[in-house]
Order: structure tokens, then C-alpha cells, then sequence
């Protein structure tokens, strides 16, 4: 049989949703990778994944695409994975260095910078982690991931993407989803997210996995800035979100 090829984004909030994967008895028929996000996208829109997490901002690129399972990467409100850190307050930057690794969160900051906070900031795309090391004076930077949980603290100013589309729309914010580019087998969805579901239940398992050594505490992140389940109102959420991208 062909195994179903998987892409998963290789950071801490993926944890559990590949910790239920990884206990599933199906594992044998996937074949399971992981990246960081824009690459797992391009690796879907080529052709190289059949299934993949991948930031909600590529749907509009997709010739065809089916949201899979009930699970996806979100967040109610305060998301601390997903921030403008700065020196000096947003209204004071001159510059924003873009994070490389993530689309969604690219187009999130763009539409926030023009209807929420109404600035007009110079924006530059970054190719490496080494971008970090220039947010100084009035440079600020776009960091996604793992690594804005180690330097947050590092800022004087940390404006949080997931609290500010809160404060703009009301509404919770969805950074990925699971998307296949061609319908599945309805047998192999439902264990797929039978699997996902297992991996939310499964936190206090995931963390100990994981480790105590983030400087951010896990609990926290794991079960208050991430959610997990892909609720109407999420929809909701990624049908307003898209609907800035037109």
C-alpha cells in the first residue's frame, strides 16, 4: 500500500498533535515529516505531501484544497509564540525584519499594521535565524516559533499577533490547519483525528516528553496560549482572515 505522506511543523505547539501520531497504530501507513512552517507549505503546493499542517495563508494558492480532522494550531487570544518584539513602542519603529519561517504570520502582521495600528513601517523578509540579532533601536522583528519564546524576554516591547487580531476582530485566530490537496479515505480521517484528539488528552505525557528546560513554562503554552480544536468560531476566524488576502 502507498503510504500517506504527512508534513508536520517541527515546533513545540505541534507537540501533542505528533504525540497522538506517533502512538497511532496506523503509523506504518504514513510517512511523517517535519519542517518549520513555509517549508512544509511548499513542500505541499509542489506536489511532495498529500497531508500537511500548513499556515492558513496558502489556501488561496491551492487549486484544490479539503481542511482535514477537527484540529488545527490556534489560539483564543494571547498566542506568546507569534510576536513583534522591539526596542521602543510599535509607533516608534522605523523597520520590521520578517520572520522566514512562516507565511500566516507575515500576512497577519501586514493586515494589523494597516487597519488595527494603522502604521506604515519599512518591512524586510529575513532568510536566517541571524535577523534576531538585528532588532535593535528602532529595528523591530517579526519572531515566530520555539525561538519567540527564548528571546521575548530579551525586549523592552512584545506585541503579541494573536492578542492584537483579538482586539481587532473579536474573533480567536487560526495560524494552521491539516490540509490535503485530494480527498482521502474517510476511514483514514477519522483515525487521523482520532490520533489528534488523543495527543490534546495527552499533555501532562507531551510535556514530560518535551522537558522541563524552556524558558517559557510548557503548561501554560501547551493549554492556555494554544488551542487546539477547530471550532465554528474559527472558521469564522479563517474566513475573515482570508477574506483580507482578496
Amino acid at each position: 500500500m502507498k503510504k500517506i505522506r504527512v508534513g508536520i511543523v517541527n515546533y513545540l505547539n505541534t507537540r501533542p498533535l505528533l504525540y497522538g501520531l506517533e502512538q497511532a497504530d496506523f503509523l506504518p501507513e504514513m510517512e511523517l515529516t517535519g519542517n518549520y512552517p513555509a517549508a512544509v507549505a511548499s513542500q505541499l503546493i509542489g506536489g511532495d505531501l498529500d497531508l500537511a499542517l500548513v499556515p492558513v495563508a496558502i489556501i488561496p494558492t491551492l487549486p484544490t484544497h479539503f481542511i482535514v480532522g477537527n484540529h488545527c494550531i490556534a489560539t483564543d487570544y494571547e498566542v506568546a509564540s507569534v510576536c513583534v518584539c522591539s526596542q521602543v513602542p510599535i509607533r516608534e519603529v522605523d523597520s520590521i525584519l520578517l520572520d522566514y519561517q512562516s507565511k500566516t504570520s507575515i500576512a497577519l502582521l501586514q493586515i494589523l499594521l494597516r487597519h488595527h495600528w494603522r502604521l506604515n513601517p519599512r518591512l524586510s523578509l529575513t532568510k536566517s535565524d541571524s535577523f534576531i540579532a538585528e532588532i535593535v533601536d528602532r529595528q523591530a522583528g517579526l519572531i515566530i516559533g520555539d525561538r519567540a519564546l527564548e528571546v521575548r524576554s530579551k525586549y523592552h516591547h512584545v506585541y503579541d499577533l494573536g492578542v492584537a487580531w483579538h482586539m481587532f476582530t473579536g474573533l480567536p485566530f487560526v495560524f494552521a490547519t491539516w490540509i490535503s490537496t485530494q480527498k482521502l479515505p474517510p476511514s483514514f480521517i477519522a483515525r487521523f483525528d482520532a490520533a489528534n484528539a488523543l495527543g490534546v488528552r495527552s499533555i501532562d505525557k507531551v510535556i514530560q516528553q518535551v522537558g522541563k528546560n524552556s524558558s517559557y513554562d510548557l503548561d501554560t503554552y501547551f493549554r492556555k496560549n494554544i488551542s487546539y480544536q477547530l471550532t465554528d468560531k474559527k472558521n469564522q476566524a479563517i474566513t475573515s482572515f482570508l477574506d483580507f488576502l482578496r
